[in-house]
């Protein structure tokens, strides 16, 4: 039986996924601004947020919340961290794949997660210790034992172009061993497919908490593991992140720490 805060962070997901499909068909019509090069953000964006963080305060009115585009509002060691559009690019280039992320964190430790894709009505579900699910159906991450014939996923810096050519190199050496790669926009759903075994393993460079923290704990409650560009377990605050199962996410911080400049494998 889900959690009582599931309960509400789904409903949440599923109220900005409304939202978002309901301007799906008018996005040329949108009030698009650039936050920073290459980095925009819609008005279904802020609408979105607004819905999920009202779902949320009406549940729990004293937890803080940090959100993309609002930024951490309230003080409390129990914080909402919401993404109410991750794959905006793609949305608005109407290519399908985007998605809700909430994940909820008490003292630091993670402990709910819920991705939502409202095209295709999946939501991913976690709670510390209950394990991962996939509508309901629990989720466990591929058994694969090494990168050979792997399906990985990565997303290009696009904040950080300065680690273009690294990223290019990890890409080269990881395609030495593994079957092939795809970027496909959205890390919080990419880290969703690693949890339910869709792909084998995914790293990127720069993730905010916000495009990770429901992610990571998916992957962790379906049997996985997610380190730094260094190995180190956990959640990185570099946000450079490498997901996978145990022997997967192993073999690709191997690769990817010998093609990384130091400045990636700072903790």
């Amino acid at each position: 039986m889900a959690r009582p805060a599931i309960n509400v962070a789904v409903k949440a997901a599923r109220a900005a996924g409304n939202i978002i499909l309901r301007y799906l068909s008018r996005v040329e019509h949108l009030a698009v601004e650039e936050k920073a090069r290459h980095d925009y953000v819609s008005e279904v964006d802020r609408l979105a947020e607004a819905e999920i963080i009202r779902e949320l305060r009406r549940a729990y009115p004293n937890h803080a919340v940090l959100g993309e585009e609002s930024g951490l509002t309230g003080k409390s060691s129990k914080v909402w961290i919401i993404d109410p559009l991750d794959g905006t690019h793609n949305y608005l280039r109407g290519f399908p794949h985007f998605s809700v992320s909430i994940g909820f964190r008490d003292h630091g430790d993670l402990i709910y997660g819920v991705v939502y894709d409202p095209l295709r009505d999946e939501i991913f579900t976690a709670s510390k210790g209950d394990g991962a699910f996939l509508n309901d159906r629990r989720i466990r991450v591929a058994k694969r034992e090494n990168l050979q014939g792997a399906l990985l996923g990565t997303g290009f810096p696009f904040r950080q172009r300065e680690h273009l050519n690294a990223q290019l190199d990890m890409t080269r050496a990881l395609l030495g061993e593994a079957e092939d790669i795809r970027r496909t926009g959205s890390a919080a759903l990419d880290l969703a497919y690693v949890a339910a075994g869709r792909l084998d393993g995914f790293f990127e460079i720069g993730l905010n908490p916000w495009d990770m923290a429901a992610g990571v704990l998916l992957v962790r409650e379906a049997a996985g593991h997610t380190c730094d560009f260094a190995g180190r377990n956990g959640m990185p605050d570099s946000g450079n992140i490498i997901a996978g199962n145990h022997f997967v996410a192993a073999a690709m911080a191997k690769v990817i720490s010998a093609h990384s400049p130091p400045a990636l494998l700072k903790a």
